[in-house]
């Protein structure tokens, strides 16, 4: 991956770009530094219900020459909304940037939200909602996350509830713009076959709004053992269980992943080898950390036969506390291979790479060479992955099972 040009138009809105020798398309998007974490209690679906609605038109385009502006190049154009971040983005041949970079500024600088969209636009969210619940392994680790993070922003539905999307209105959504889309909250980033100066003279005229809004107050994370338990009966059991993890930038970050992909990264993992394949106990399991800026959280995921929920249990918390004091070089070394692979197959592609530089940006605030991060996964010796490992799993767990026995059934007489 070449080195990035970043830079700033005059309106204050920062432009990183990366050429990708070989290809004739690009990867464009904007990343918006605001989600759900930053809705207060009674605006929960906030974000992603403006996420959706800028879709439903602009003052210049409606939702339906949106989607015929962006296919009639063969384009195509998406977004999404976690915790932390919005992204808007688009992947097009690169004689049609332009257009990439227009729609894009379009949805977020003039959004139409007429209210009649509004209240069609919410019950396709709740279409989305209902979709989830009726989806058990989607929707346990919504309930994990609540069960983590209780009474917090960033443990409550990205999604929403019926409740809340109920009472957010028109007012509430250009409130959103207003304080959350001023460019300073803003990183356009651009990869594939594109010239710097060139993206930064369309950048120039597509955001024109300038300035920064007041930075949102974010509540600090705090995690508790939660729990929730549905016990509607199924045949399989969604079984999760969460564990306080670093922050992005907590110095034991690299360590506590390593840890989490040695003890359920894969089929070599000891959870998939001791709970699958000795035992039989499970058709999936895996484990995998999450990092905001303040704290994170590790979890470990389960489907299993509703009888076999306890002994999967039990089992599960069994191999992770002995892989903390356990943990082999040979099992950390492949879990470093694993880390390494991931990162650099995924630079292998226009898209791969402006997610890998807009994510550097948003959490380190510079550019960090891979090369870096691989020298930062090298230098985790065993102790430091078993030292990580043994401070998540220190704290009792918070745990959120659907379809789950809590006990054994008892063996007749």
């Amino acid at each position: 991956m070449r080195t990035p040009l970043i830079g700033h138009t005059s309106h204050g809105l920062r432009v990183a770009t990366v050429a990708t020798p070989g290809v004739e398309t690009v990867a464009v998007a904007l990343h918006a530094e605001t989600g759900a974490r930053f809705e207060a209690a009674a605006d929960n679906g906030l974000a992603h219900l403006f996420e959706h609605m800028v879709f439903k038109g602009t003052q210049r385009r409606s939702a339906r020459a949106i989607a015929e502006e962006i296919e009639d190049v063969g384009g195509s154009l998406n977004a999404w909304t976690s915790r932390d971040v919005t992204v808007f983005h688009a992947r097009l041949l690169a004689r049609d940037l332009p257009l990439g970079i227009d729609i894009i500024a379009d949805l977020v600088t003039a959004p139409r939200f007429d209210p009649e969209d509004l209240e069609r636009e919410k019950q396709v969210v709740l279409q989305e909602l209902g979709e989830a619940r009726d989806t058990p392994d989607d929707i346990v680790f919504d309930h994990l996350q609540e069960a983590a993070f209780p009474g917090q922003a960033i443990g409550r539905s990205i999604l929403g509830s019926e409740d809340s999307l109920a009472r957010l209105g028109v007012a509430d959504l250009h409130d959103w713009l207003a304080r959350h889309y001023r460019n300073g909250n803003l990183t356009l980033v651009v990869a594939g076959k594109i010239d710097h100066d060139a993206v930064m003279r369309l950048a120039e005229v597509a955001f024109p709004h300038g300035g920064d809004a007041p930075a949102p107050a974010l509540e600090p994370l705090h995690f508790a053992p939660g729990r929730f338990a549905d016990a509607r009966r199924s045949d399989q059991a969604q079984l999760t269980s969460g564990y306080p993890a670093p922050g992005h930038h907590d110095l034991a970050h690299d360590a506590a992943a390593l840890f989490t992909l040695a003890a359920g990264g894969g089929m070599s993992s000891r959870l998939f080898q001791e709970v699958r394949e000795a035992r039989g106990l499970a058709y999936s399991i895996s484990a995998a950390t999450t990092a905001y800026a303040d704290g994170g959280l590790m979890s470990v995921h389960a489907a299993t036969a509703r009888g076999d929920a306890p002994a999967a249990r039990d089992l599960i918390d069994r191999v992770l506390a002995e892989t903390a004091v356990s943990l082999q070089p040979e099992e950390l070394a492949r879990a470093k291979a694993q880390a390494v692979a991931s990162l650099l197959m995924a630079l292998e592609s226009p898209q791969g790479q402006g997610d890998y530089l807009a994510r550097q940006l948003l959490v380190h605030r510079r550019w960090v060479p891979a090369a870096e991060v691989v020298r930062r996964i090298e230098a985790v010796t065993v102790e430091a992955a078993r030292a990580a490992g043994a401070a998540m799993l220190a704290s009792a767990p918070a745990r959120a099972e659907i379809g789950a026995l809590r006990r054994a059934p008892r063996q007749a007489a």
